[in-house]
């Protein structure tokens, strides 16, 4: 049986869909340095050494944007875009696991 499929991607400027995909490398990094969920000091330190340069390609990303006249972000489709990438479970993991039951 095949996975159900997912929806389709929203139409995003090249620009948004730069600033997307820099914008999940970027939570996917923070995730993995989140003390409360993270494994090891090491894999901390490589996502936080990884994490200066994705920054900068975010940045650069919203510079582009901003000089191209794109001054505005359409919250609604980038948010779209972003549940298709599962930006919600990759979000999760920069902040707190749930505490444990009591």
């Amino acid at each position: 049986m095949l996975p159900p499929e997912l929806p389709p991607l929203p139409a995003l400027t090249r620009a948004e869909g730069e600033l997307i995909d820099r914008y999940l490398e970027v939570v996917d990094l923070l995730g993995r340095i989140n003390p409360a969920r993270g494994e090891s000091t090491y894999g901390g330190l490589r996502a936080a050494q990884a994490l200066v340069g994705k920054s900068a390609e975010l940045r650069e990303a919203l510079t582009l944007m901003h000089q191209r006249g794109e001054s505005e972000l359409h919250q609604e489709t980038l948010t779209r875009a972003l549940r298709v990438l599962d930006g919600e479970r990759r979000a999760r993991l920069v902040t707190l696991p749930p505490p444990p039951p009591s």
